[in-house]
């Protein structure tokens, strides 16, 4: 019964975090009016340390550093390299679209665990690999171009950093006791530090104080960075790195969706259809293990 609860939970966390980061791919793009890609990503994990590190003193939690090199090694994966790399693509001059390429995240999850964890794929997990991949393909549909070569490497770069910086988190809540406010609190001050010399060597467009400005980065520091990162580490922490790997792809077809509501991009046919096999894979994903079904039979549930 409790493992079927924490499943639950998890599927629940995960649901609002991807509602939050879909979102934020809208808002990037809105901000990228007023504020260069390395400030925004400098800037929303600064203020999202702030945040967190008021909400630490004000709870009386514990303020001690996680795990040094763990801690670090998560920071320059996933926290820092991905979005950098992401910003380095889309400054390239690749096609807008080429930024999906980040969302093979979940296969490099599923290879790294393997490799560090020993997280063996379930049947269940292949199948639903399959269904992802083939809808992954069909809305990056690289068959029609997808830029420049070096912009489709680098977001690729930035899945495999998203990838291996997901299964340095697992190993952490496995070898140690961390407060996952805690570890997401360091995150975003190392985020934010370890961007800094990025934001200052790479030119980018001057700041425009403007009123979007304000409101975008409240949400993008606040509710994407802050909140997002908190209830993510705590799905990492419920779930294997596969399943929440896996999960993660609910982003793209939430930002798909959302351009089309809300900035008239519509999707063609094949991106649909796309979508649809993204989905079923992630259904098929977090359907209950045949242990979570045994045990709940068990109990009378």
């Amino acid at each position: 019964m409790k493992a079927d609860q924490t499943d639950r939970r998890a599927l629940f966390l995960m649901s609002v975090t991807v509602a939050l980061w879909g979102f934020s791919w809208i808002v990037m793009k809105h901000l990228s009016n007023f504020i260069g890609p390395f400030d925004l990503v400098m800037a929303r994990y600064g203020l999202a340390f702030m945040v967190l590190f008021f909400l630490l003193l004000a709870t009386r939690r514990s303020l001690k550093f996680p795990p040094f090199w763990l801690t670090v090694g998560i920071a320059v994966f996933q926290t820092t390299a991905f979005q950098c790399l992401c910003q380095l693509a889309l400054v390239s001059g690749g096609a807008g679209h080429v930024v999906m390429l980040a969302y093979t995240m979940p296969f490099w999850v599923v290879l790294f665990a393997w490799l560090l964890l020993g997280e063996r794929p379930a049947r269940r997990h292949a199948a639903a690999l399959v269904l992802a991949a083939l809808g992954l393909a069909a809305v990056i549909a690289p068959w029609q171009g997808m830029g420049s070569l070096w912009g489709s490497l680098l977001a690729l770069g930035g899945g495999a950093s998203w990838g291996l910086g997901v299964v340095l988190t697992k190993k952490m809540f496995q070898r140690h006791r961390v407060e996952v406010l805690n570890l997401t609190t360091w995150q975003m001050f190392l985020g934010a530090v370890l961007t800094l010399p990025v934001a200052l060597l790479l030119p980018q467009r001057a700041i425009d104080w403007q009123p979007d400005l304000f409101w975008g980065m409240a949400y993008m520091a606040i509710l994407a960075s802050a909140l997002g990162w908190w209830l993510w580490l705590s799905v990492v922490r419920r779930v294997s790195a596969t399943i929440a790997g896996m999960s993660s792809l609910g982003v793209p077809v939430l930002t798909i969706i959302l351009a089309w509501l809300l900035l008239a991009e519509r999707p063609t046919p094949l991106e649909l259809a796309g979508i649809a096999l993204i989905m079923a894979g992630l259904v098929v994903i977090n359907l209950p293990s045949r242990g979570a079904k045994s045990r709940r039979r068990a109990s009378g549930a």
